[in-house]
């Protein structure tokens, strides 16, 4: 069996970091990235790379109007209010700033170029691990990005859990409403507790960007199936880093997995989030470019193929 890459992107905008950011001062972020994401689209095009976009349903809306038709009956309620997006929404409909919120546009890019898999990273980037939300409200919180997807004729098939809050308890909802691929966590210590902030998780975490701390690539007998199939993520793509020799190293580790992927025929799930090329968009694409072309290579060598997280059961 030829090995696969398989690249998924958690498409969010504003929806995904409003709870750290000051909205104002991340003009120039969110703008690069709104510019950045139709040449991701048109390199995937140019490479014959298939990626599936785990997009954040509220992204569909094309206003605030539509927004606040479209809320679900049971609301998210974390304890940490401030993760809720709906009174996040509320506090800025008149900052100006809607098209950081909304992108209806860009979905149907999406969907325009060849191979992309419109997939959901749920309706209001919903925290599944949170305390003081429930099953019924996840459930709603799915109904809707499913509702909003099959608008744009699309039947969803994979989900990315918000920040990889990965809950056991939630599949069967996933799989009742057709949801099936689901990106599960790398297979180490320090990606099994997502919330973990502690100095070791830290240190481990931004290590293995640059350092060979263990095989990323793995076997078919990985991939878990039951009422869903569970894809294990292999590598974070780290931003644009300040110091030319890490993102070297970064590189040259991506690199080197795919090359053992694709020797062994082996699997190898890259993901990262369109908004993280939003400080270096120009540097962000030289690296993308550098992966795709190296992709290109090992496809005519080896039969390394590019396949979407729906497409992969069907491949292995």
């Amino acid at each position: 069996m030829s090995g696969k890459l398989v690249i998924s992107l958690d498409f969010e905008l504003v929806w995904g970091i409003f709870d750290h950011i000051d909205l104002p001062q991340k003009q120039a972020y969110f703008e690069n990235t709104l510019s950045v994401i139709p040449e991701m689209l048109k390199c995937f095009e140019q490479h014959q790379m298939e990626v599936t976009w785990a997009t954040v349903g509220m992204l569909f809306n094309r206003n605030w109007e539509e927004w606040l038709a479209n809320r679900p009956e049971n609301l998210p309620s974390y304890q940490n209010k401030k993760l809720d997006a709906y009174a996040y929404g509320l506090a800025h409909q008149d900052s100006g700033f809607d098209r950081y919120f909304f992108a209806p546009d860009l979905i149907q890019r999406i969907l325009q170029t060849p191979g992309q898999e419109l997939a959901t990273h749920t309706y209001s980037h919903y925290y599944c691990l949170e305390n003081g939300q429930t099953a019924v409200q996840f459930a709603d919180d799915l109904d809707l990005a499913v509702k909003m997807a099959k608008q744009v004729g699309v039947a969803l098939q994979s989900l990315v859990f918000p920040r990889n809050q990965w809950n056991e308890e939630y599949l069967t909802l996933c799989a009742e409403r057709g949801i099936t691929q689901l990106r599960s966590n790398p297979a180490v210590w320090y990606w099994q507790d997502t919330a973990s902030a502690s100095l070791a998780t830290k240190l481990f975490r931004t290590g293995d960007a640059y350092l060979p701390l263990g095989a990323k690539s793995y076997t078919s007998s990985a991939v878990i199936s039951s009422m869903v199939t569970a894809q294990p993520a292999s590598r974070f793509l780290r931003p644009h880093h300040s110091v030319s020799l890490l993102n070297q190293l970064r590189l040259l580790r991506i690199k080197n997995e795919m090359l053992l992927a694709a020797k062994k025929g082996e699997m190898y799930h890259l993901w990262w989030h369109p908004h993280n090329f939003g400080d270096y968009p120009k540097q962000s694409m030289e690296a993308l470019m550098e992966i795709a072309k190296w992709y290109v290579h090992l496809h005519q060598k080896y039969g390394f193929e590019s396949v979407t997280m729906a497409t992969l059961p069907q491949k292995i």
